[in-house]
């Protein structure tokens, strides 16, 4: 690799730094959620950034937003420093004055039982006001036949979350949205490729959010993306990213420090967005792999003779290309009394484990202390995931046989639980 012109010790450390010794680190039979998210290339491009010593949001971050865009067909897209930090400005963005058709104080919103935490909070940090629905067995996302037959006239908002690299009937909820004139935002954080009919998960709202966060399908550190579709959002997002004022879009006004609006400061650094950029050339082929791995570990455990569907697996829906967040997994519900123990069980064999993003949020400490379910509305599904319901990672490298092997051995070892 062509090395910039740097001074002699840092050519030493980058030429004698062994990355793959830190990769192989790892044994055989280590499962974290993600094994070594980073590529040598990965980590040169990072470096080169830190070398220039100009790491804040510049060039490489507009060259990351636009071939991002491009890559899952939005019109725009404005990177942040986390996905977080992008359902906050698309939140802020819904509730604000120049915004057309903005949202109001206590507009309602439809958020899904299963959720995690910074999907939630901004929209009600923005003033609005949320109605928790139930889920679908089928996909653990909004569950949109019960949508259906509820009465939409008082909401505002629907969010939907993709969990895990699966999607609900996008088509149907985004048909609901356009019917009744409410607005439809995808928290896309965790399926980033995914593919519905050949369009790609977040862009049937109108605004989709992403998430660069370690484990996801690609990972800057930290990070985030947000795509919109008109341009007045476009610069709206880019003015309350950066403080409220118009530097970074284009404006006749000559002042440099001209507050337009109100603003955070959620900037990304062209680190991640080198790193972001990196990642996403190879975005498909990890998708690929990760599509193997999941697949190489449900036809071997189904082969073996004590296979007795002691789980059930995560499908994708029809029509959907997906691009696995993780491998989750549902136990059998006469299996469900051992799942303390089996989780610890697994956490000990170093198969990390994860709930189903945060299970059902609404059993969650911070929904009474904000008397969010005041009636102590109970959601079927949502609980059912959260009480049988765990995921664990899936690497970007192809799982050995033995490998495979050993992570089935531990999985049926449920059996031997009394």
């Amino acid at each position: 690799m062509k090395l910039l012109n740097y001074n002699s010790k840092i050519k030493k450390l980058i030429k004698t730094t062994s990355f793959k010794n830190i990769k192989n680190k790892n044994t055989n039979y280590n499962f974290p959620l993600l094994e070594d998210g980073f590529t040598d290339e990965d980590i040169f491009k990072g470096l080169e950034v830190l070398l220039s010593r100009k790491i804040t949001m510049s060039k490489i971050t507009e060259e990351f937003e636009s071939k991002f865009a491009k890559y899952v067909g939005a019109n725009y897209a404005v990177m942040v420093n986390s996905g977080s930090s992008a359902n906050l400005l698309t939140a802020f963005a819904l509730v604000n004055p120049i915004k057309e058709n903005k949202l109001n104080y206590n507009d309602k919103f439809i958020v899904p039982a299963i959720c995690w935490s910074t999907s939630l909070w901004p929209f009600i940090q923005s003033g609005l006001k949320p109605v928790f629905v139930d889920v679908s067995k089928d996909d653990f996302c909004i569950d949109v036949e019960q949508l259906k037959k509820k009465d939409l006239s008082k909401i505002k908002l629907i969010l939907s979350i993709n969990i895990l690299g699966n999607s609900p009937d996008i088509l149907s909820l985004q048909k609901i949205c356009k019917e009744k004139n409410i607005y439809l935002i995808e928290d896309n954080c965790e399926a980033l490729g995914s593919k519905f009919k050949n369009k790609s998960l977040g862009t049937f709202g109108d605004f989709g959010t992403f998430s660069f966060y370690y484990s996801h399908q690609i990972t800057s550190g930290e990070g985030g993306m947000i795509i919109c579709k008109s341009k007045k959002d476009y610069e709206l997002l880019k003015i309350l990213r950066s403080h409220g004022w118009d530097r970074n879009i284009s404006s006749k006004n000559s002042k440099k420090f001209n507050f337009v609006n109100s603003g955070f400061n959620l900037r990304p650094l062209d680190l991640t967005a080198a790193i972001g950029l990196s990642q996403l050339k190879r975005l498909n082929k990890m998708k690929k792999i990760r599509q193997y791995n999941k697949n190489k570990i449900i036809n071997s455990i189904k082969q073996l003779p004590n296979w007795n569907n002691q789980f059930e697996f995560f499908n994708a829906r029809e029509n959907l290309d997906p691009s696995w967040f993780g491998f989750p997994i549902l136990l059998n519900k006469n299996k469900v009394k051992k799942k303390k123990l089996f989780i610890k069980y697994l956490n000990d064999c170093k198969i990390e484990t994860r709930p189903i993003l945060s299970g059902n949020f609404l059993k969650q400490p911070c929904v009474s202390l904000y008397e969010l379910n005041k009636t102590n509305k109970k959601f079927k599904v949502a609980d059912e995931i959260d009480e049988r319901g765990f995921f664990i990672g899936i690497p970007t490298e192809k799982y050995s046989n033995a490998k495979v092997n050993y992570l089935i051995n531990k999985l049926l070892h449920i059996d031997k639980f009394k």
